[in-house]
C-alpha cells in the first residue's frame, strides 16, 4: 500500500513522462498520430485479402475487414506497450542510477503512452461500426472499461516482470519479442475461436489475451455481454500484476547497480 501511494505522490512525473514519450515517438513525424492506424489499418487490409479472397474465415455477419481490426488494436496495445515497458528501465539509465522515484513509474509511463495510441485506433473502429452497419449495443458498451482494465493489469504485470528481468539479462528482450510472435497465434485475432477444436479450448482460454479479444468482439460487433471466459481473463491477469509488481519491488534496490 506504502508504494501505491508514493506512485500516486509521483502523479505528476507520470503524466509528464506519458506525454514525453507520445511526444518522442512522434517527433519529426509528417503523420503523427496517424500512424496508431496505418498499423492495425495495413495488418486487418492484408489479413481480409487472405481470410476473405484465398482462405475463407466465417465470422458471421461481420465483415471481416472489421472482425480482425476490432482484435489487431488491443493486440497491438499489448504487444506494443510490453516491448516499450522491458525496455523502460534499461532505456533511462541514467534517470534509475541518479534520481530516486518510484522505479515502476517508467514502466507504467510507456503504458499509458501506448494507451493513447489505442484511443486513436478505436475511433477509427468506431467509425467502420457505422460504415459497416454493425448493431450499436449500449448496454455492452458499458463493461468496454472493464475489459480494457483487465488487459491493463495484464500488461502491466508483464511489463514489470520483463522490464525488472531485463536489466539482469538483456536476452529477455528477444524472448519477450519471440513469445510475442507466438502469443499472436495462439490467440483469436486472424481467426474466430469456433475454429480451435473444442477439446481443447479449455486449456486455449488460460491464454488471458483469448478473453479479452472475446470480450471485445462481443461487445461491439455481436451485440452480446461477455461470456465466462472473461473472469478467467481477470483471474489470470490479476495473478500476473501481482506476482509481476511482487518481484519488481523485490529486486527494485539492485537496478542502479545492474544499469
Amino acid at each position: 500500500m506504502q508504494s501505491i501511494n508514493e506512485v500516486i505522490t509521483y502523479r505528476e512525473l507520470i503524466s509528464s513522462w506519458t506525454w514525453r514519450a507520445v511526444r518522442a515517438r512522434y517527433k519529426q513525424s509528417v503523420l503523427g498520430g496517424v500512424w496508431a492506424i496505418i498499423q492495425p489499418v495495413s495488418q486487418a487490409v492484408i489479413f481480409t485479402i487472405i481470410f476473405t479472397l484465398f482462405i475463407p474465415v466465417d465470422t458471421g455477419n461481420v465483415p471481416y475487414i472489421v472482425f480482425s481490426y476490432t482484435a489487431m488494436v488491443p493486440w497491438i496495445l499489448f504487444s506494443s506497450s510490453i516491448a516499450d515497458m522491458v525496455d523502460s528501465l534499461v532505456s533511462n539509465m541514467n534517470l534509475v542510477s541518479k534520481i530516486y522515484f518510484p522505479r515502476e513509474i517508467l514502466p507504467l509511463a510507456a503504458l499509458l503512452a501506448r494507451l493513447v495510441d489505442f484511443g486513436i485506433g478505436y475511433a477509427l473502429l468506431f467509425l467502420l461500426i457505422i460504415i459497416y452497419r454493425v448493431d450499436i449495443f449500449l448496454l455492452g458498451w458499458l463493461f468496454l472499461p472493464f475489459v480494457l482494465l483487465i488487459q491493463l493489469a495484464l500488461c502491466f504485470g508483464l511489463g514489470l516482470l520483463g522490464g525488472a528481468l531485463n536489466v539482469f539479462y538483456r536476452d529477455i528482450r528477444h524472448v519477450v519479442i519471440l513469445a510475442i510472435q507466438i502469443l499472436f497465434y495462439l490467440t483469436p485475432i486472424i481467426y474466430p475461436v469456433t475454429s480451435v477444436p473444442e477439446a481443447i479450448r479449455p486449456y486455449y482460454y488460460l491464454n488471458p489475451m483469448v478473453g479479452v479479444i472475446e470480450s471485445y468482439r462481443a461487445i461491439l460487433l455481436y451485440q452480446s455481454l461477455p461470456g465466462p471466459y472473461l473472469w478467467v481473463s481477470g483471474f489470470v491477469a490479476v495473478l500476473v500484476l501481482l506476482f509481476g509488481y511482487w518481484f519488481f519491488k523485490k529486486v527494485e534496490f539492485q537496478f542502479a547497480d545492474r544499469i
